[in-house]
């Protein structure tokens, strides 16, 4: 799909794979909206690339559902989806001060699957209705998986359950929404530099670097963008989740 044009929305676009995602996307011309919860660092990405940004809880139905109606009023509906926005905590199932409490597993579910699943059901509903391009395409879904969902490390159960839900996602959706042209695709990113990792210490990043056969570094937000705006192009990537992580195999902690 050529994306000049044509609308694309990016959760979590105010920072990190959001941001570098945004920025791509609206290089090659699409008219891009920015859904985060951050408003400000939101209003100033869009600002920056001739986007639009709303506030947007992605976990909550309401939320979303406003954000879509709004959009598709002020840009139309959209063509291109990419799920960013996500949270992580890092903590044992059961720790010296017993189990973790169910609410902390909840809200990442919450956040990273039950978002990205409100992301995608609206967004399809919103495709299905537009016209098709070459291809009998209609639109295309990207969401963001992790390699943690198949090797989580210790204290990652909650953000491992999430990111494998989002890999367990991409088939059955593509099979759902291949009659209407739609197509659902997912990146499982390895280590990125990203705010939260580029914050650590130059040491503890080095560190990090090491276990990552080649290249041996962090991975740039860039090259993500780049994976997503290839998957987007290619209408034959369908119903794959691709690992995006120098050969990296996480050990158990």
């Amino acid at each position: 799909m050529d994306m000049k044009g044509q609308v694309a929305v990016v959760t979590g676009g105010a920072s990190g794979l959001g941001e570098a995602t945004a920025r791509a996307f609206a290089a090659r011309g699409a008219k891009v909206a920015i859904a985060d919860r951050d408003i400000a660092r939101a209003i100033g990405v869009a600002n920056d690339i001739g986007g639009r940004a709303w506030q947007v809880d992605v976990s909550d139905a309401a939320s979303a559902e406003g954000f879509f109606a709004e959009l598709e009023k002020a840009l139309g509906a959209p063509r291109i989806l990419v799920n960013c926005a996500g949270i992580a905590i890092a903590k044992r199932m059961v720790g010296r001060d017993g189990p973790m409490a169910l609410e902390e597993f909840t809200r990442v579910i919450n956040v990273n699957l039950n978002g990205s699943f409100n992301m995608l059901r609206l967004a399809a509903s919103a495709m299905q209705k537009l016209e098709p391009l070459a291809d009998s395409q209609r639109g295309v879904m990207i969401s963001t998986a992790s390699v943690a969902a198949y090797e989580g490390q210790i204290g990652q159960s909650a953000y491992a359950a999430s990111k494998g839900g989002i890999v367990a996602l991409t088939i059955p959706l593509a099979r759902e929404l291949a009659q209407f042209g739609v197509r659902v695709l997912a990146i499982a990113p390895g280590l990125f530099k990203t705010p939260l990792l580029g914050s650590l210490p130059q040491e503890a990043q080095d560190s990090l670097a090491s276990a990552i056969p080649n290249p041996r570094r962090l991975g740039h937000a860039e090259e993500y963008a780049s994976l997503a705006c290839h998957m987007v192009e290619n209408n034959y990537l369908n119903g794959e989740v691709v690992r995006l992580d120098g050969a990296l195999r996480m050990a158990p902690r």
